[in-house]
């Protein structure tokens, strides 16, 4: 049987404002002292008024436009009513009827993810709770720092066909939002988090599953793992017709399985109304200007310039442009090279390997552009082989010591010289009578074994195209 899986996601990310979304309130809550960044407004006590947080507007405004969106010149806020811990008003101010932007998109290797909606709301509080989860916590504490946070929330349509793709779509928007500096994207500390709605549908039968709710997904590589899990689990449900029931999961990263929360809220269980104390919000045509203005080169346009300005692969430079920080590096190194695709080869292989290896950022590197173009003038006057450059990268990368001083250092110039090569040619030719008769009798391929017996002799230091020449010579 083929089944057709059908995601859709809801994204919460927190907007780089200085102060929270509706008060004055520092917005900075992380590592912050519990319960210090609080007043009477984001703490919900009667008589107090929100003020609308300009920045705020702006950053949703930019996210609108960086994720081709529409910015609806009139949007409004509204109240979603339910009762929870960590929500002291006892309802969140969100935009429910009115978005901010609309109509927004995202693609994907060719596939168009459609993003109905981007609005504006209020964080909730923090709950902690004194256990290892909250089914066997004994006591729940409330950190209200994170109460009035400002937020987006970004709807996509059910558009994403895998688990895959919804990692993907994850970390696009996330690099597209660094990008902008609209927000840190950092899953870790909560400023991105992601709800997944999945449903199957058997493409025989046309039966179709109940839509289910992951909430809460605080990492990509979680994202796709509860997916897939919940693919599984929905096809196994469909096939042997089981009782299926539209519900809210959690994802427990330790058994690696969602588990049930609650049945699924309907919208009509929140008595969505107007927010009767903020007036609506008129966005004009000129306060969209100043904000495009704004808006930095983003990824997907950073990757074009690289292809067309450094003649490299597209494939290399959507792996550079993802990452800004990564990208800036590439050009700095560029600028004092003057070889993109040189840069790039070793941008994506070896620099890229081992700051993985590493966990590095690009402002931990201890290597410089410097280094890059010194092992390129090493290379282009023949004193070293690609081989050396490799086996001493890591060495440059990590100590940043220039790579002609390591060469100097470990005597590891190349042999260029014709007498010396030829000597060590004659020698192998001699010690391997047999394949110098198979190679003369037409198996041409014996001549790369004549080459890596000189190069195994030489630890990598001979010249290898020399060698090349040196036996095809000895051998006619």
């Amino acid at each position: 049987m083929m089944y057709k899986t059908i995601i859709g996601l809801e994204i919460h990310t927190q907007l780089l404002t200085k102060t929270k979304a509706f008060c004055k309130c520092s917005a900075d809550h992380f590592e912050n002292e519990i319960n210090k960044n609080v007043c009477p407004i984001c703490s919900g006590q009667p008589g107090s008024l929100p003020v609308l947080n300009e920045e705020a507007v702006d950053l949703a405004i930019m996210a609108g436009l960086a994720l081709n969106g529409k910015i609806n010149e009139i949007s409004k806020f509204d109240r979603k009513n339910y009762f929870y811990p960590d929500l002291p008003k006892g309802y969140q101010i969100t935009q429910y009827f009115y978005p901010i932007v609309s109509d927004a998109y995202i693609k994907i290797d060719g596939d168009k993810i459609r993003i109905n909606r981007i609005h504006m709301e209020e964080d909730t509080a923090k709950m902690l709770h004194q256990g290892d989860q909250i089914s066997t916590a004994k006591e729940s504490l409330i950190d209200y720092n994170r109460a009035g946070i400002p937020l987006i929330e970004i709807v996509t349509e059910p558009d994403i066909k895998s688990p895959s793709q919804a990692r993907e779509f994850m970390e696009k928007l996330r690099d597209i939002l660094r990008y902008a500096n609209i927000s840190s994207g950092d899953m870790e500390k909560g400023a991105l988090r992601c709800d997944a709605n999945i449903s199957i549908i058997d493409e025989e039968t046309g039966k179709s599953s109940k839509r289910v709710e992951i909430k809460n997904i605080n990492s990509f590589k979680f994202v796709e793992k509860a997916l897939e899990y919940e693919r599984e689990r929905l096809i196994e449900v469909l096939k042997n017709n089981e009782n299926m029931v539209q519900e809210t999961r959690g994802w427990d990263a330790t058994t690696k399985s969602t588990f049930s929360m609650r049945t699924k809220e309907e919208e009509a269980d929140y008595r969505y109304f107007p927010e009767p104390d903020i007036p609506y919000l008129v966005i004009e045509k000129d306060r969209i200007e100043k904000v495009k203005n704004r808006l930095p080169e983003l990824p997907e346009q950073k990757s074009k310039r690289f292809v067309e300005n450094y003649d490299i692969p597209e494939y290399d430079a959507d792996v550079i442009s993802s990452n800004k920080e990564f990208a800036d590096f590439y050009e700095e190194c560029v600028e004092i090279v003057k070889d993109g695709k040189f840069v790039s080869n070793w941008f994506i292989g070896d620099i890229l390997r081992l700051m993985k290896e590493n966990e590095d950022e690009v402002n931990d590197l201890n290597f410089k552009p410097e280094h890059l173009k010194d092992l390129k003038d090493l290379l282009d006057s023949n004193k070293i082989s690609t081989k050396i450059a490799k086996d001493i990268f890591p060495q440059v990368y990590s100590e940043g010591i220039m790579p002609s001083i390591i060469v100097k250092e470990k005597g590891l110039e190349q042999i260029d010289d014709d007498e010396e090569l030829k000597k060590m040619a004659l020698e192998i030719l001699k010690a391997n009578p047999k394949n110098v008769e198979k190679y003369k009798n037409g198996k041409n391929n014996l001549l790369g074994f004549f080459v890596g017996q000189v190069m195994k002799q030489t630890k990598g230091k001979a010249n290898p195209s020399k060698v090349n020449e040196i036996f095809l010579d000895l051998l006619k």
